[in-house]
């Protein structure tokens, strides 16, 4: 019992800083807190010795439930300014929703070993986009049409489960290469990170975890304490990374996220395929 303390105190303590790092980072760069949470959650609860064959589910899980709070804060403060764009959030949502179901399915019936490696290449993918995308670059002037979005929304949502992330790292830089300014877009996207956590989370508490791959207090695969901690961390944070975010230069610092994103995401992806 003693050492179930002991170890519980110490997964509080490191999450606390995970949270408040993640939380500052969100605010300062406007990326959402998943795409920092998951190697984050990795790594903590594979040193504390939970290193089963499903333990990157409960970082995905954990780390999306995490987000249908941060989204549901972060809408409400993008519409009291009128940043929301509401009429494309209401036509992408149920879409995006859908994709975000069909990936928690898949992210069930996968062991971390292949979790890892979508990771991997996926957060590769959006640090090398952090390190060279410009807000000048533009595939068309306006939104996708709605039958076209039919397509593009699942896609969305189905992408982000796979990397236990909300809306803005895929949203934004679609949103923005389709004539959404990029305030507009960070606003919106906040909207559709509830569109994914909400129906995910909900699948994923309905998810088996084998004993080697559960911390303590986990739920379906959402690690509870993870999830609480995280959250009170990040609304504390949060607000502090966007004084900061007014007071420098953002830019250079999205650069150097970028390639601190491709180290993790590359490290994940050395850890599957050497291990």
């Amino acid at each position: 019992m003693q050492q179930d303390t002991l170890l519980l105190l110490e997964m509080l303590a490191i999450l606390s800083v995970i949270g408040c790092i993640s939380g500052i980072l969100a605010g300062l760069l406007g990326v959402g807190g998943g795409i920092v949470l998951v190697p984050a959650f990795f790594f903590v609860f594979q040193s504390l010795g939970y290193d089963g064959p499903q333990i990157m589910q409960v970082c995905l899980a954990t780390s999306l439930s995490t987000i249908i709070v941060t989204s549901i804060r972060s809408v409400m403060a993008h519409h009291r300014k009128g940043a929301v764009e509401w009429e494309i959030l209401k036509r992408w949502a149920p879409g995006i929703s859908g994709g975000a179901i069909v990936g928690m399915l898949i992210v069930s019936s996968l062991e971390t070993t292949y979790l890892q490696i979508i990771f991997g290449l996926l957060g590769t993918t959006i640090g090398l986009y952090m390190l060279v995308s410009r807000l000048s670059w533009q595939l068309a002037s306006e939104m996708p049409s709605k039958t076209k979005s039919y397509i593009f929304s699942p896609v969305i949502g189905f992408l982000s489960v796979l990397m236990g992330i909300g809306g803005g790292s895929f949203g934004v830089p679609f949103m923005t290469l389709h004539g959404v300014a990029i305030h507009r877009a960070v606003a919106t996207a906040a909207g559709f990170g509830l569109a994914i956590g909400l129906p995910s989370a909900v699948g994923f508490l309905m998810t088996t975890v084998e004993p080697g791959s559960r911390p303590p207090f986990t739920l379906g695969a959402v690690n509870i304490p993870a999830f609480i901690i995280v959250i009170a961390m990040t609304l504390i944070t949060a607000p502090i990374g966007v004084k900061l975010a007014h007071a420098t230069n953002p830019k250079p610092l999205k650069r150097f996220f970028g390639l601190f994103l491709i180290t993790v995401a590359l490290k994940m992806l050395w850890e599957a395929v050497s291990g």
